[in-house]
């Protein structure tokens, strides 16, 4: 499951969960603390105030002080014998304060006296140890509602004083202070995601700087490197990778250096064969019918080489370092030359809104961009349908369609490599892989993203094949 999310994203994930951990630890121990705390607190003040309405109650009804009640409980001098009225119990019982509106009764000389509440709301196993002289406190549920039921022995056997004091306000802060903390954790837990984030993209950075660098040389621009050479950390690696780009880059070097020498050389035997081949093509029918058939085979292999040669040359060229010349040129009409001059008629339609888009440009490399596709689509894909010229993606937007079979989808990136041919199988190539040499479609994409532009193969709506090249371009002020 975390193998679908990136290195950056589980430091994120890691850093909320561990803000929510311990923001989830820390919100249910302040809750324990707290709720027990206010629990207690409120238990406490409810079982003084019954002490005191219950002392009241009795000095009410017996005319005896808490000593008299303490110490001399059973001494007929501190305890009147006579019974008093029931209205006169009910209206002590009334007359009793009450810090939270608390239900009342008393149990008294074999009657209930209540206010607010009912003798059967109070369990039974409470009010018999409350008259046994024992104080209890519990909390019941009367009528849907919390209460805390606390009861007192009044000094007297088989008397007691009972308060149900409501706990709707208690249970309404620890409600309140339990979405307080829930809520607290998940702020933390985002905030732990934020911190992760930010984090990561810190921690993370040079090795971003890394894949930059490394994508870099893999594009060709092999004198990148990195600038992290001074860093406790990253140096080792910093300076490996750079002696690694170093030496690929000088390696690189030597190999076009080579090609380019073999190239050169190539060229003045190659000039002798095409002339000697011109000549011989001019005496062509003087010759036996034998020999002409290997002749134009001959003819063929030397135009291929020739070909060959020239890509090699190019391709050198741009191993080497060639840093090429930018100018200011008008698309259209450098599509336009280039297009119809090498398929030998017009073929280029371009767009009213792209007539006037520029853009810097080398303009051997970019005619030989169209130029390439063009001849390939003429020579080996039934040939070229035409060149449309349009404003879009990054500025213009080049489609050169041809009318072969088209690319198989699993080959639209390779025939952009160098010899690459795609299938090996001789029925599953296309026209553009059976008589080409490889390397123009390499030197196409070469050239364009020297322009920082992109080049894809697709399919062509009405059949065939569709180069699409994308080039950034503006309108002149």
């Amino acid at each position: 499951m975390l193998g679908r999310f990136g290195l950056r994203d589980r430091v994120m994930l890691a850093y909320g969960l561990l803000a929510l951990g311990l923001s989830g630890v820390l919100a249910l121990f302040i809750f324990g603390v707290v709720s027990n705390y206010l629990t207690n607190q409120r238990t406490s003040s409810a079982i003084v105030e019954t002490k005191d309405n219950a002392q009241t109650l009795h000095y009410g009804l017996y005319g005896l002080t808490p000593d008299c009640q303490a110490v001399r409980r059973h001494d007929t001098e501190c305890q009147s014998s006579v019974a008093v009225p029931p209205n006169k119990v009910m209206n002590l019982v009334k007359a009793l304060p009450s810090t939270d509106s608390a239900a009342k009764l008393l149990g008294y000389n074999g009657s209930w006296y209540t206010v607010s509440a009912q003798p059967d709301d109070v369990p039974a196993d409470m009010v018999s140890t409350a008259r046994s002289g024992i104080e209890v406190h519990r909390r019941i549920e009367v009528d849907g509602r919390q209460v805390l039921a606390v009861g007192v022995a009044m000094g007297t056997p088989g008397e007691a004083y009972f308060a149900l004091h409501p706990l709707a306000k208690l249970d309404n802060t620890l409600q309140m202070l339990k979405i307080t903390l829930v809520l607290a954790a998940l702020v933390t837990a985002m905030l732990g995601l934020a911190v992760g984030r930010l984090a990561s993209t810190l921690a993370l950075r040079p090795l971003a700087e890394l894949t930059q660098v490394a994508a870099r040389v893999a594009r060709g621009q092999l004198d990148a490197r990195l600038a992290a050479e001074n860093d406790p950390d990253l140096g080792g690696l910093a300076r490996s990778f750079n002696h690694t780009a170093a030496a690929l880059e000088k390696r690189v070097a030597a190999d076009a250096r080579f090609a380019g020498d073999i190239s050169h050389e190539l060229r003045t035997p190659l000039m002798t064969m095409m002339n000697s081949m011109q000549l011989i093509q001019n005496h062509r029918a003087e010759l036996p019918g034998s020999v002409r058939e290997p002749l134009e085979l001959l003819g063929d292999d030397l135009d291929r080489f020739q070909r060959l040669v020239v890509d090699l040359l190019e391709i050198s060229r741009d191993d080497g370092g060639d840093q090429g010349t930018r100018e200011t040129v008008r698309i259209a009409d450098l599509v336009r030359a280039a297009a119809d001059a090498t398929a030998g008629r017009e073929i280029t339609d371009v767009a009213p809104e792209a007539a006037e888009l520029t853009m810097e440009a080398d303009k051997r490399r970019l005619e030989r961009v169209i130029a390439n596709l063009v001849d390939n689509a003429e020579q080996h894909a039934g040939g070229c349908k035409g060149v449309s010229v349009k404003a879009g993606g990054l500025g213009v937007i080049v489609y050169v369609d041809d009318a072969g079979p088209g690319i198989p989808a699993a080959d639209r990136d390779r025939i952009f490599e160098r010899f690459g041919r795609g299938d090996s199988s001789p029925d599953n190539r296309t026209d553009a892989q059976r008589g080409g040499i490889g390397l123009g479609l390499a030197i196409v994409a070469r050239h364009v993203e020297w322009h920082h532009g992109t080049i894809e193969a697709k399919d062509r709506p009405e059949g065939g094949a569709r180069f699409i090249i994308e080039l950034p371009a503006h309108r002149p002020e």
